[in-house]
């Protein structure tokens, strides 16, 4: 069984950045694809970020977000990032990590869920 905990939400100000953490235990994150979700109030939850388990640095982003966030692991630490910069208001959301076998888009492609973190942006 896999289980992931996010850390590193928070509030911050537009145009601020944060890193957000997601430990994995149970199995290493190496042999997973990961990937970041985030959700905001009375909206869909929306893929933000993924990582191929078996070439890291295949990446995947959503238009949104492409050229601001980046993902990233550290297999060492078994934990895999989204560092988040120039953050504006529509960035405001719980984030959630997620991981499974096979990369894709879309929440039903990740068997793993996080319990998510919160992101608050302020304008």
């Amino acid at each position: 069984q896999v289980q992931l905990v996010e850390s590193g939400g928070g509030l911050v100000q537009a145009g601020g950045s944060l890193r957000l953490s997601c430990a994995g235990s149970g199995r290493p994150v190496s042999t997973l694809d990961m990937a970041w979700f985030r959700q905001a109030p009375g909206k869909e939850r929306e893929f933000v970020a993924a990582s191929s388990w078996w070439k890291s640095d295949n990446t995947y982003y959503a238009d949104s977000v492409k050229g601001r966030f980046t993902i990233s692991r550290d297999n060492a630490k078994n934990t895999v990032y989204l560092e988040m910069n120039s953050l504006n208001a529509e960035d405001t959301a719980v984030y959630y990590c997620a991981a499974g076998v096979g990369v894709g888009l879309r929440s039903r492609d990740y068997q793993y869920w996080g319990q998510g973190t919160q992101v608050t942006v302020s304008s």
